[in-house]
C-alpha cells in the first residue's frame, strides 16, 4: 500500500514538473488591478505599444479580454498575454503571462524564477510597469458617467461617409469639419444641434469603423446637391445612454462601458454607437470640460 502510494505521489510529482517546464503557457506571470474597464485597457495596450520599437506585433484574441503581444529583446522574443478580468463597473483585473519563445531560455527562465530575481523578471516588470503608467495617466484624462435608459437622439443630418480606425475618428471630424459646415452655411441651411457621429460598423478585433460625421439640420430646399454631402433622417430609439468627458480622440471609452454595462445588465445591444459633440476642439480649452453623449441602441424584438 505504501508502495502504491509513493508511485501514485512520485509520478504526480513528475507529471507537475512536466507541465510547469514544459506545457505552462507562460515562465513568468503579473498580476495588478486597475480603476477602469477592460475596454479602456484593451485600447491602452494597443495604443501603448505603437510607442514601443521593440513590439513585433499585437493581436486580439477572441475577445477584448485576451490579448496577445510579441516584444524583441536583443535576439529573444517574449510573448505576453494579457487577460483582462472586469471586477466592476469602474475596476479590472490584468493577469499577464509572459513567455520567452526560445525553448531553452524559457525552461531555464522556469528553473529560475521562483528562487531568484533574473533578467528576465526585471525586463518583464519594466515593461509591465511601462503600461500600467501609460494606462494610469491614460484614465486620468476622461471620464465616463453611465446614464442608462433612454432614446437616441431623431434628426435629419447632412453627413460625411468616412471609414478609418476608431483613433483616427477625431480626425475625420476634424478635416470634415470646415467643409461639411461650410458648405451648408454658404447655402443658408439651418442647423439643428451639435455635430453628431453615427457608427454603421464597428469591426472590434481590428479597431476599425464605418460612421457618418454628420451635421443636424432642417430640411428645406437649399441642400447643396452634387457635392460629396449625403441626406438622411434617423429615428429615435430605445438605446444606453452615457456621458462622456475628454478629447474627442478617445471618446470611443464610453462605447465599451455601455458595452459592460449591457453585458452585466443582460440587454442586448446594437454594436453602433451615437456620439454628440458639444464643444469645438479647435477652441482649446480644458479636455476635461469637453462632453459628448454617447448612445448604444437596444436590439428589438423585430431586430
Amino acid at each position: 500500500m505504501a508502495k502504491r502510494f509513493i508511485s501514485i505521489l512520485l509520478f504526480l510529482v513528475i507529471a507537475a514538473l512536466l507541465w510547469y517546464l514544459f506545457i505552462k503557457p507562460s515562465d513568468y506571470i503579473i498580476r495588478f488591478e486597475t480603476e477602469t474597464f477592460p475596454g479602456a485597457i484593451n485600447q491602452t495596450i494597443k495604443l501603448w505599444d505603437q510607442t514601443l520599437d521593440t513590439v513585433q506585433s499585437v493581436e486580439q484574441d477572441e475577445d477584448l479580454y485576451h490579448l496577445t503581444q510579441r516584444v524583441k529583446f536583443n535576439d529573444s522574443i517574449h510573448s505576453y498575454f494579457w487577460d483582462i478580468e472586469p471586477i466592476n463597473e469602474s475596476k479590472s483585473r490584468v493577469v499577464v503571462g509572459i513567455k520567452d519563445n526560445n525553448l531553452m531560455n524559457s525552461i531555464k527562465n522556469r528553473i529560475q524564477v521562483p528562487f531568484s530575481k533574473t533578467d528576465f523578471t526585471k525586463r518583464s516588470e519594466e515593461t509591465v510597469l511601462d503600461l500600467m503608467e501609460n494606462l494610469k495617466d491614460h484614465i486620468s484624462k476622461f471620464k465616463v458617467e453611465i446614464v442608462g435608459e433612454t432614446e437616441s437622439p431623431s434628426k435629419y443630418l447632412a453627413f460625411v461617409p468616412l471609414h478609418v480606425t476608431q483613433f483616427q475618428k477625431a480626425g475625420g471630424m476634424m478635416k470634415n469639419f470646415n467643409y461639411l459646415t461650410g458648405e451648408l452655411f454658404d447655402r443658408g441651411v439651418q442647423f439643428d444641434g451639435p455635430p453628431m457621429v453615427i457608427v454603421n460598423e464597428w469591426d472590434r478585433v481590428n479597431d476599425s469603423i464605418h460612421y457618418d460625421f454628420a451635421q443636424p439640420i432642417i430640411r428645406s430646399e437649399k441642400l447643396p446637391i452634387g457635392t460629396d454631402i449625403e441626406y438622411r433622417r434617423i429615428f429615435p430609439k430605445r438605446a444606453l445612454k452615457a456621458i462622456y468627458n475628454g478629447n474627442y480622440i478617445t471618446s470611443d471609452r464610453a462605447w465599451y462601458a455601455l458595452l459592460d454595462y449591457a453585458e452585466k445588465n443582460n440587454i442586448e445591444v446594437e454594436q453602433k454607437p451615437i456620439e454628440v459633440f458639444f464643444n469645438n476642439p479647435n477652441t482649446g480649452g480644458d479636455e476635461m470640460s469637453w462632453k459628448a453623449e454617447i448612445y448604444l441602441p437596444i436590439k428589438t424584438d423585430e431586430e
